[in-house]
């Protein structure tokens, strides 16, 4: 089975960190999207059914929560692992990201590495 990860994100240079981050994955078998807003996403996340999300919170069109509301809980794609990022790192914040339906929340700047080994887990790779 082919796996696949979703990053979302408005910003060109968190879509590029986490594009280098996530580079070797793809010699393991693991297909990159991306999106640019929170439309692209829903519509990938139709089209594709990834199994690891990284949605960036602040996005045009449909922002990170909404996304993530109307998978999770409105589609019931309880199989997609979704991670919200953003720098909004409040507890009022990481308590809707919850309330969305989020199964993390991180907040930027994050640690490539930690990303990473993220991804592995959640995609059960092995080393």
């Amino acid at each position: 089975m082919q796996h696949k990860l979703l990053i979302a994100d408005d910003e060109t240079h968190i879509r590029l960190l986490l594009e280098q981050t996530f580079e070797d994955l793809e010699d393991e078998g693991v297909e990159l999207l991306f999106a640019e807003n929170g439309r692209d996403a829903l519509d990938l996340i139709i089209a594709e059914r990834p199994q690891l999300i990284f949605l960036d919170v602040m996005m045009p069109q449909l922002d990170g929560m909404e996304v993530c509301t109307i998978v999770k809980n409105e589609m019931g794609l309880k199989d997609c692992y979704l991670v919200l990022l953003t720098a909004k790192g409040q507890e009022i914040d990481r308590q809707k990201g919850r309330e969305a339906g989020a199964d993390q929340y991180l907040t930027k700047p994050f640690d490539p590495d930690a990303v990473l080994e993220m991804a592995r887990t959640v995609l059960e790779l092995s080393r």
